[in-house]
């Protein structure tokens, strides 16, 4: 396995942790890009809000189902070659999107680029962790995952604008062209990483997967299901509540996607500094405040509205990056690749619960306005305190079961 340790070029790993970010951030937008597509795709397939909501959930669910499917062979392979192939499968069935000649298909489509990504972004985490020292893992972490913020800032825009240009299906194509360049990347910079394999055993694997790191995966579904209680319904809530016009909503996503790219390097170097678990309690507890602010926020002229979203999606976005670094940091290389698929598909688990929560709790006045909001940021940050709570106890069982005790 390929160390970047201190001897080795800084330009190197900054290299890789580019490359991964292209990776990720290729099927970010491929998943993003679907919503707001929304009316051109009901329009021209003839879909209805139902239909287009499978659509939508098929990428989840299947990459859900896949993360689970990952524990019993992600470990096994190389891990440049399983992200290579997973890869392939996801540049595939995207170009198959812009193919699709019905709904059908691009259901069919949309549900294998979902199995591919979420079992990507695990292995992406897994070569993070595996090639990277500890002593900078989480920068490494907010590096890749700027992904996120990008395709919110650039990714998204360009493709509302490929659709609006050459129709609905040039974005999945010419996302795919993009993402065989970067798999070409990969081939050629993409180091050989094997270095879990020779960890690997059989006891090593049923002695994985136990109470304690199952906590991990708790602590996941909690930080994600609080953030994806609000996150779905922030456009509605503007719009509909606050008083942005429609127009209004690109500026303030793209200012705080903005805001997010550049603090995802300074909440990267925060969990280096302090370390992953204090660097997420903090972060845990920071995220209460805006919540509330933004969910009880009145009409309100646009800066003001885009202050507080800065400040909303820069801390709750930030949470992912010590999350990531600290349960990676759990779990032994022969074993972080399967651990980190189902920790994915936790992630996409809640992402989705939340999102189905928060509609059943929320109702819409006639003219428009969402009902329940309020309580809605109350129970994100009941939901934080949980994930506070189950914090504390999986680094302290993680102390008390990893480190001997001095007599």
């Amino acid at each position: 396995m390929t160390v970047l340790s201190a001897p080795s070029p800084a330009a190197r790993e900054r290299t890789l942790l580019w490359l991964l970010a292209a990776v990720q951030f290729t099927h970010v937008v491929d998943f993003m890009m679907l919503m707001p597509l929304g009316p051109l795709l009901m329009q021209r397939l003839g879909l209805s809000a139902t239909r287009f909501g499978a659509l939508v959930s098929a990428y989840t669910l299947a990459s859900a189902a896949m993360g689970v499917l990952g524990v019993f062979w992600l470990d096994r392979l190389e891990r440049k070659r399983t992200l290579l192939m997973l890869y392939a499968g996801f540049i595939a069935s995207t170009l198959l999107c812009g193919a699709a000649t019905g709904a059908t298909g691009l259901l069919l489509a949309r549900t294998v680029a979902g199995a591919c990504a979420g079992l990507m972004g695990a292995v992406v985490i897994a070569i993070v962790s595996d090639v990277v020292p500890a002593e900078r893992r989480g920068q490494a972490i907010g590096t890749v995952m700027t992904a996120y913020a990008l395709s919110a800032v650039a990714g998204v825009p360009l493709g509302l604008g490929l659709a609006n240009l050459g129709g609905w299906r040039s974005p999945f194509i010419v996302l795919a062209g993009l993402a065989g360049v970067v798999w070409l990347l990969l081939l050629r910079f993409l180091p050989r990483v094997d270095g879990h394999l020779s960890h690997a055993s059989g006891a090593a694997a049923a002695a994985g997967f136990t109470p304690r790191l199952a906590l991990g995966w708790g602590l996941t579904f909690t930080v994600v299901f609080a953030s994806f209680l609000l996150i779905p319904y922030l456009g509605a809530f503007m719009v509909n509540n606050v008083g942005l016009s429609l127009t209004d909503l690109p500026w303030v996503y793209l200012v705080g996607g903005a805001a997010t790219f550049v603090s995802s390097h300074w909440i990267g170097r925060m969990a280096d500094r302090l370390g992953a678990a204090r660097a997420l309690a903090l972060l845990l507890v920071a995220t209460m405040a805006p919540h509330l602010l933004f969910t009880h926020l009145p009409p309100s002229p646009l800066p003001v509205v885009a202050v507080v979203f800065v400040l909303f999606m820069t801390l709750t976005s930030g949470r992912a990056i010590p999350t990531m670094a600290l349960v990676a940091s759990q779990v032994p290389p022969s074993l972080r690749g399967r651990y980190l698929a189902v920790n994915m598909a936790a992630s996409d688990g809640a992402s989705g619960l939340a999102a189905w929560m928060g509609g059943l709790l929320l109702s819409t006045a006639p003219d428009g306005t969402l009902i329940g909001f309020a309580q809605l940021g109350w129970l994100a940050v009941g939901i934080s305190t949980l994930a506070l709570g189950m914090l504390w106890t999986f680094v302290g069982r993680a102390v008390r079961l990893d480190v001997t005790p001095t007599p």
